[in-house]
């Protein structure tokens, strides 16, 4: 029994490494997606503000249009000024002129003010763009890094894996099943009992005859507190030198 159980401790050994490697790079992916959202807010930052910028400029581009087409359909009315055959209709056309022209001196100064605005902005443009480039570069380096890292990890778990199934061969099958059942559970799934009688696995005291009986047979039972395999702790310990 002995010989068992060593081979499935050393097989146990083999497993709770794996868990410790997955374990350790169970962060990686989240820090990568918290870095990559990091990345993406960064740049419907810069995107936010450009589409500003292209609001300013569309604002005064279509202003420039309104006053460069009410410039020319003032200059026709002015035409018709001499045209005009009674002051009634002389005076309401020059109201009109008057309006537009005024109209104008008013869109004028908006343009002037989008202007402005734009100059303003697009200043904000440049510094974001450049805030974004810097932070574009330092994120996907450290994107890179935990990649790099969890590459390694899953590399590292692969060899592992491999040496599992070697361990895996070497133990009794009726005992790899049992370990197996309880293992998706809970591990470690073997544990020793210490004197007088300790589970080392959830530290629940194992009833006396249970125990003598394990030391006795330097056997194996089942935790009746937590349903690990149980064996006393001297069972693995190696034999006197004689």
């Amino acid at each position: 029994m002995r010989d068992k159980l060593l081979a499935l401790a050393a097989l146990q050994k083999v497993d709770l490494d794996i868990a410790a490697l997955k374990k350790n790079a169970e962060a990686y992916p989240r820090e990568m997606a918290e870095l990559e959202k990091q990345l993406s807010a960064a740049k419907a930052s810069v995107d936010g503000e450009r589409a500003k910028l292209e609001q300013f400029e569309s604002q005064k581009r279509t202003l420039e249009e309104t006053i460069s087409e009410d410039k020319d359909k003032v200059k026709k009315w002015e035409a018709r000024l001499s045209e005009q055959r009674s002051t009634r209709e002389y005076s309401a056309l020059a109201r009109e002129i008057d309006i537009a022209k005024k109209g104008q001196l008013t869109m004028t100064e908006e343009v002037q003010e989008l202007g402005r605005q734009g100059l303003v902005q697009r200043e904000l443009v440049k510094a974001k763009e450049g805030e974004f480039t810097s932070a574009t570069r330092s994120l996907v380096e450290r994107i890179g890094v935990l990649r790099g890292k969890l590459a390694e990890v899953e590399a590292q778990v692969k060899a592992v894996d491999d040496k599992r199934a070697e361990a895996a061969r070497a133990v009794d099958g009726s005992l790899l099943r049992q370990y197996d059942v309880v293992r998706k559970k809970r591990m470690p799934a073997m544990v020793p009992v210490t004197h007088p009688g300790t589970c080392s696995g959830c530290r629940m005291n194992i009833p006396p005859q249970r125990f003598n009986t394990l030391v006795a047979t330097k056997g194996i039972d089942t935790c009746p507190a937590c349903s690990r395999i149980i064996y006393a702790a001297e069972t693995l310990e190696a034999p006197p030198a004689k």
